[in-house]
């Protein structure tokens, strides 16, 4: 069993909380919650003062104007510096999309290819650049398929988001995206309770959530949605799980709430001499 240590998290943003150092490429996967977090962490980077861009690999609903005030289309790197120099100049936030979504998906912002993020991240324009890199249908649990998730190589550290609220709940389409493969990573039938156990495989497991994650990069699990005692401590089940498996364990769990006041509730760090320090 890998050594986990409980980390002090009274009052910590999610800076600390995710161990961010001082700017680059952060990937969010998963379900449940990425958007939010995205915004929240855009959010609390800008009022630092840092340029942040905000952008998917995929494709996720047009920011509200609460979410980011300014969204540009772009067709390339050059054309996204371009529109965006001319934004930091009054705002250090900036949401990017190749187009609206198409008929098809109306009120949807089309991402760009990893390729293209990484392009951008050369040029030094942001601090921070936050990708939603996945796609999970507004469902809060998921086993991605196999070209997924949609990860750019510049990626610094990797948050892979798990919603807790449907722990518990059938394995059934309706609580789970993409259900049959998250039957076969866990080992679970149709209809069997979605078990701590079986969420601690779809992060760890190699074709689970942070599949293709750069070596390098700092991997972050986010159990979201502990909004009550009861969902603490499945999130805390779900650590304990984590720290038996074998496979991709992350550097630290972070459980708590992407919109709560604090986001972190608890921290664990797994194996802490290898930890990531911010």
């Amino acid at each position: 069993m890998r050594e986990i240590r409980a980390v002090s998290c009274r009052s910590l943003r999610l800076k600390e909380s995710f161990l961010l150092k001082d700017g680059g490429v952060v990937s969010l996967v998963g379900a449940g919650g990425k958007t939010s977090l995205m915004f929240r962490l855009a959010r609390e980077l800008s009022e630092e003062g840092a340029s942040v861009l905000t952008a998917t690999t995929t494709r996720i609903r047009k920011p509200s104007w609460e979410q980011s005030r300014h969204v540009i289309w772009a067709d390339s790197p050059d054309d996204l510096a371009r529109r965006a120099k001319k934004i930091l100049k009054k705002s250090p936030h900036v949401s990017a999309g190749s187009g609206p979504g198409s008929m098809e998906r109306p009120g949807k912002l089309t991402g760009f290819s990893p390729e293209f993020i990484d392009e951008v991240a050369a040029t030094g324009l942001f601090k921070w650049i936050i990708i939603e890199a996945d796609g999970a249908a507004m469902k809060p649990i998921k086993a991605p398929a196999p070209h997924e998730p949609v990860i750019p190589s510049s990626s610094e550290w990797i948050i892979g988001v798990l919603g807790l609220k449907n722990i518990g709940k059938p394995l059934a389409e309706a609580h789970v995206f993409r259900s049959r493969l998250f039957g076969r990573l866990s080992g679970l039938a149709p209809g069997d309770p979605v078990s701590g156990e079986s969420a601690a495989v779809s992060i760890v497991h190699e074709k689970g959530i942070m599949k293709g994650a750069p070596a390098r990069a700092v991997k972050i699990a986010f159990l979201n949605m502990a909004g009550d005692p009861q969902r603490l401590e499945t999130g805390r089940r779900v650590c304990a799980a984590m720290a038996r498996m074998k496979g991709r364990v992350p550097d630290r769990a972070v459980i708590g709430q992407a919109l709560g006041n604090p986001p972190a509730a608890r921290i664990y760090d797994f194996n802490p001499g290898r930890r990531h320090d911010g």
